[in-house]
């Protein structure tokens, strides 16, 4: 199962990331694979709230629906299925300075024949975790303090 982490230091504080983040339709803004995420359901985002992704990485195309499973001050887990794979997202939020540390992490598990790609997959997450973290920290930045 292929695993990537990064932990970095953006300007907005925790109040702000955490609910900008809980929200995955934002996703189109900060994950560089995500082409489109649209909401499911409506009201307010909470535990259980779903998205429709569609994200094309290393050029090929794949649809997830992801679940708010856990929401809290300090931490924002996604999950996202469908017939090949599972991606769990764990977004950890603390204060830092004026700021907050974000330490996100992908695991994702294959299902089936994709469980032969996992080991060839991590030198690809590797590099979209890379562009995650940059991308990411252009947004939050850019988010109200």
């Amino acid at each position: 199962m292929p695993t990537v982490s990064r932990t970095f230091v953006v300007e907005a504080v925790p109040g702000v990331v955490v609910p900008y983040l809980a929200d995955f339709g934002n996703a189109e803004e900060w994950d560089p694979g995500t082409e489109r995420c649209v909401r499911n359901d409506g009201g307010p985002v909470q535990v259980g709230s779903s998205w429709h992704n569609s994200s094309k990485i290393a050029g090929v195309s794949t649809e997830l629906t992801y679940t708010l499973e856990q929401l809290s001050d300090d931490r924002v887990v996604l999950v996202g299925r469908n017939d090949t794979a599972t991606s769990t997202e764990t977004i950890e939020v603390i204060a830092d300075g004026t700021g907050s540390r974000i330490t996100y992490t992908n695991e994702i598990e294959f299902n089936g024949v994709a469980k032969a790609a996992a080991p060839l997959s991590k030198v690809v997450f590797e590099k979209v975790a890379n562009d995650t973290e940059k991308q990411l920290t252009d947004v939050l930045n850019r988010l109200p303090r």
